[in-house]
């Protein structure tokens, strides 16, 4: 992209959304990022740094940060990158003109159990919606490291065509899809397992537990994703599969802190009180139970998530899991580590 092109909105300046302003910024590109935080914009403008919430980035010249969505207007894409459960609210305020909107959050919303492409529908009937998700820590991101991404696009080639130039940079590749669903419910659903896995860690349960919860969780992904249209091919790539890996393993992940922190004894209320970021999974384990129960789909992992954020102590819960009745490993509600 040329420093004359028009410039990339970013809505959204936490962590990623952070990162994603820099990864573009990278080669020059003019930039507009959008946070909630007055002190951030000003800590950005004039300081080239974001302190709250990724304090070791030195941010590009090209970045320029507002508090008002009316500066992003001439932006003819914008990367949404709100916490999943404001989104709708935020996309209210900007301006209804057609864009390419590329959805960057993972999550569903709580009250409605919509995905995020139908929240951005309904916020932003003009815009063409595309879904960016895949294994990514922002520092690294930020810090030019290799990342490969899906970029899911509901207006299929022609959208990407647009798109992937745009977005793509040297060290940040995108891969096509047109699976808007399984791009977003790789992203949603992994959060969940990735709290899950935290929670295996902090109780001390060893590799072969987490090894086992992922391959167990990977198995309520695709169901739950079959049940919703998602393409298997789409789960088993870097949305769904790469993904999973990556927040399962790491305590980078917010989403592993809070299960590991969980498992040690804290308490749920405590932690989400505590939390300056937001770990989607939280949200997203309540809805997503309701949702797979509602549809008659076995989320045995996702319950005991859900069961766990609402109270329930973390050790009793994985010994119901663990006792759950002995099946096939590829039986459709086999979905446990019990398995």
């Amino acid at each position: 992209m040329s420093a004359s092109a028009p410039p990339i909105g970013v809505i959204g300046a936490g962590a990623w959304g952070t990162a994603l302003a820099q990864m573009l910024a990278s080669d020059g590109s003019a930039v507009r990022l959008w946070a909630y935080e007055p002190e951030v914009v000003a800590a950005i403008n004039a300081e080239r740094r974001n302190p709250l919430y990724l304090p070791s980035a030195r941010l590009a010249p090209a970045i320029h940060a507002t508090g008002d969505l009316a500066d992003l207007a001439p932006c003819p894409i914008v990367l949404v990158v709100t916490p999943a459960q404001v989104m709708g609210r935020v996309l209210a305020g900007l301006a209804a003109a057609p864009r390419d909107l590329v959805l960057c959050s993972k999550g569903i919303e709580a009250e409605s159990g919509r995905l995020m492409n139908e929240v951005a529908r309904a916020a932003c009937p003009a815009s063409a919606i595309a879904v960016l998700s895949g294994p990514t820590f922002a520092h690294e991101v930020a810090a030019g490291l290799p990342t490969a991404v899906t970029l899911a696009c509901s207006g299929g080639r022609a959208q990407w065509e647009r798109l992937a130039p745009a977005i793509a940079r040297a060290t940040f590749r995108p891969y096509y899809s047109d699976d808007v669903i399984g791009a977003e419910i790789g992203g949603a659903v992994k959060n969940v397992l990735a709290i899950a896995c935290g929670v295996v860690e902090g109780l001390g349960l060893g590799q072969n537990a987490r090894a086992a919860l992922i391959a167990r969780g990977y198995a309520e992904m695709l169901r739950f994703g079959a049940a919703l249209g998602a393409e298997t091919e789409t789960l088993a790539g870097l949305c769904g599969l790469g993904d999973l890996v990556l927040t399962c393993s790491s305590p980078a992940s917010r989403n592993f802190a809070l299960g590991k922190a969980l498992g040690e004894g804290q308490s749920a209320a405590a932690l989400m009180a505590d939390r300056r970021t937001v770990a989607e999974g939280a949200h997203t384990a309540p809805v997503l139970a309701r949702l797979a129960a509602a549809r008659g789909i076995a989320m045995p992992i996702t319950e005991a998530v859900g069961a766990i954020l609402a109270g329930a102590q973390p050790r009793e819960i994985v010994a119901e899991l663990l006792a759950r009745p002995l099946r096939a490993e590829l039986e459709s509600d086999a979905g446990d580590l019990g398995a």
